[in-house]
């Protein structure tokens, strides 16, 4: 289901990928990873709300934003990417820290821009701003031996004025101070259960921002990412906040 909101349009596709389209730009987020792009994907949980897996391949992306190591799928990238696409990079994306095949960021065949945690740029005439991305380390989402997930440093969220209309997509971090003092008109957050801020952490947030629409993604990709997305959407509307799902 495509939605529309303040002349884009914005499809998420699976997992943390989200397609932004505006009068004359595409903008992706984190493209790829766990099938969703290749059509293989299938959910743990048969029956959870999540968009079907294609075998996707627009290759129509002017620019790409990829959050951390996590999210950085090489093949994802290059299925909506082409000779004039720009990705934007976090400076810590080191892909021997993952057990996937990785190409490095820098082989890719595309104009690379790396960012830090809190960068302003302005890429095909597309203002972008980055904001911290990570676990408190005295939060839930924690190992066993207490280091967080994701520690400070791995990543980045990103906000980018796709046609003058904000929009802000959190990457994999849970709520962190500066985030509420954001201008968002469409806000896009992680409800996982698990790694990320939960559906009520993300619900205190879209109630702070208070943004135009709050459009969640990086939910019921498997087992661990598992939330109640119709509970979410009840309790942000609940909370004068307009709320919209795009799952099947």
């Amino acid at each position: 289901m495509t939605v529309r909101h303040d002349g884009l349009t914005v499809d998420w596709l699976g997992y943390a990928t989200l397609r932004i389209e505006g009068e004359d730009t595409v903008v992706y987020f984190d493209p790829g990873r766990y099938g969703t792009l290749t059509g293989e994907w299938e959910p743990d949980t048969p029956g959870v709300g999540h968009p079907p897996a294609q075998d996707y391949d627009a290759r129509d992306g002017d620019v790409v934003c990829i959050t951390h190591v996590h999210h950085y799928d090489d093949d994802g990238v290059e299925r909506v990417s082409n000779e004039d696409t720009t990705v934007l990079a976090y400076e810590g994306i080191d892909v021997t820290d993952s057990s996937r095949d990785l190409r490095p960021v820098e082989e890719l065949p595309y104009e690379i821009v790396e960012v830090g945690m809190e960068d302003e740029l302005v890429v095909e005439d597309v203002p972008i701003w980055t904001v911290p991305a990570y676990n408190d380390p005295d939060g839930k989402n924690v190992r066993d031996d207490g280091t967080p997930i994701h520690p400070e440093g791995i990543g980045c969220g990103f906000v980018a004025a796709v046609d003058d209309t904000n929009v802000f997509w959190t990457g994999d971090s849970d709520v962190l101070p500066g985030h509420e003092e954001l201008d968002v008109s469409l806000f896009v957050p992680s409800i996982a259960q698990s790694y990320t801020m939960d559906r009520h952490d993300a619900a205190d947030l879209a109630e702070a921002l208070d943004p135009d629409l709050t459009l969640p993604i990086h939910y019921n990709t498997f087992d661990a990412l598992e939330a109640d997305s119709d509970a979410f959407a009840a309790d942000v509307a609940g909370r004068g906040v307009p709320v919209v799902l795009d799952e099947l």
